[in-house]
């Protein structure tokens, strides 16, 4: 279903329910009429859209007093367009309904006239979220939870209203999940208070923070500048809105569920207060979600601030800090957001190059029956991945080597696909190999990943053959992240 089949059902669900919408409510039809005149006023088509007519999230949900009906923005047909356009270019699973992305058009056309006035008459009631588990890189598992389309609409449309609400007074030093900001942006923070002597890293690992959220706390910080309580309760509804695990529904007494869009913005809600204390106090720290490194100058430092900031979380917020993950060392052993440091510089952590290495050996094994085609765009997918997000990593000497080792790889599998002699020597003739090499090669008893690199084989499938083949060159996208414009 395309975006303008759901944006003309929410409109005109919208637009046809308004006379719907007082039954629920005590306001009269002359107070409803001064809010649409207001909404109308404030959310302009200039304001709304953007120069290439995308909506603009920030623009949707912008407006003078952020607790003046603040349930009828976040379902005005705008911030529900920005929503759905949202929800739909993240993709994701289906809930515990098995209702997809690209189903839920044609059931919203026929049903969102009453999910809105059940939202606005505060009867609406999420369904649970479907608990999925994803490995660590560090070991273990992390937990899910996927709500079911219409949820992650609502959610996203709530995230859109409060974000422009909340997200001013969050500190400098939040990395997580806000607009314009990213994980490079937290490490290139940290690599800056290294530079200016914070060399001491005071990591601390919050247990399971997720699953141990406090929700009396959460909605008392959220109704610090959320007055709407109809928007205060639908937000303790999905708190409470319980997750099927194995087919049984469990109650969620606590927890804020990874997976749904409200979450991102809960969780900075709920740490922002331990960001004001941090500053309060005059530390240097970032913090990513629930990540946060602070840097101090020495060792007797860091172990004093790590027993403090402990309290904090647990007297205050009621967090766990997981002491056996918590540490206090110098920046060259510590890690953070699957980087470390060396002296001013930025590296990849041994866990993350080896479990690069770990996919690229598992997407160029021989015993992979794939066509080269396909094995090659899945590779590109993946390395391309990595790149972009490790490759400001200022360690360059592992590149070169990397590339070498990864065409060796494709050699050998293209040396396992070929299979028959003959074979092999037609397509080392083809490719220029001397036919004496080419015979003697072929005839070779020696395995594929010793024959990956004779002078048959390297002179036959030479490195631009393989790169007119597909392979990508990791060297290659290093220099381009880091020397973009000799790159070219």
């Amino acid at each position: 279903m395309c975006g303008r089949e759901i944006g003309s059902a929410l409109r005109g669900n919208v637009q046809g329910s308004r006379a719907g919408v007082s039954r629920g409510h005590s306001s009269s039809q002359r107070a409803k009429d001064r809010t649409e005149s207001r909404e109308g006023t404030t959310m302009s088509s200039q304001d709304t859209k953007n120069q290439s007519r995308e909506v603009s999230l920030w623009h949707v949900t912008e407006t003078s007093n952020p607790n003046e009906n603040l349930l009828e923005r976040i379902l005005s047909s705008e911030n529900m367009l920005a929503a759905w356009k949202r929800v739909k270019a993240n993709k994701g699973a289906p809930g515990i309904d098995e209702m997809s992305v690209a189903k839920y058009p044609s059931y919203a056309r026929e049903h969102w006239e009453s999910v809105r006035e059940s939202l606005m008459d505060g009867t609406y009631r999420p369904m649970p979220v479907r608990r999925v588990e994803i490995p660590k890189d560090s070991g273990g598992v992390r937990f899910l939870g996927i709500p079911t389309v219409q949820d992650r609409l609502i959610q996203q449309a709530i995230a859109q209203v409060l974000t422009p609400i909340f997200d001013p007074g969050f500190s400098e030093s939040s990395y997580g999940f806000r607009p314009g900001r990213s994980a490079h942006g937290a490490v290139y923070k940290v690599r800056e208070h290294i530079h200016e002597g914070h060399r001491v890293a005071v990591d601390m690992d919050l247990s399971k923070f997720f699953d141990t959220v406090n929700h009396d706390v959460l909605m008392h910080k959220v109704a610090r500048k959320v007055r709407d309580k109809r928007v205060l309760g639908l937000i303790g509804k999905y708190l409470r809105a319980g997750v099927v695990v194995n087919g049984r529904l469990e109650k969620t007494r606590k927890g804020v569920p990874q997976g749904g869009p409200l979450s991102p913005l809960l969780a900075n809600i709920l740490l922002d207060d331990l960001d004001k204390e941090l500053e309060r106090r005059g530390h240097r720290f970032v913090r990513y979600a629930d990540d946060f490194v602070i840097m101090v100058k020495s060792q007797r430092a860091g172990e004093r601030v790590m027993g403090s900031v402990k309290r904090f979380l647990e007297k205050k917020l009621k967090l766990k800090v997981n002491e056996k993950k918590s540490k206090v060392a110098s920046s060259n052993e510590s890690r953070f957001l699957g980087f470390t440091f060396r002296g001013n510089k930025i590296r990849w952590s041994d866990a993350a190059f080896n479990e690069f290495k770990r996919q690229l050996k598992r997407l160029t094994g021989r015993s992979w029956f794939v066509s080269m085609e396909y094995r090659f765009r899945k590779l590109s997918q993946y390395v391309r991945g990595w790149m972009n997000y490790y490759g400001i990593s200022e360690y360059y000497s592992p590149m070169p080597i990397l590339d070498h080792w990864l065409r060796r790889r494709v050699r050998m599998c293209y040396w396992k696909q070929w299979r028959k002699t003959k074979t092999k020597v037609r397509n080392l003739l083809k490719l220029g190999t001397f036919k004496k090499q080419a015979i003697f090669t072929a005839l070779s008893r020696k395995g594929p990943w010793h024959l990956s690199r004779t002078l048959a084989t390297q002179t036959g499938m030479t490195n631009e053959w393989l790169k007119d083949q597909g392979v990508i060159s990791i060297k290659e996208l290093w220099v381009n992240i880091h020397y973009p414009a000799t790159a070219r």
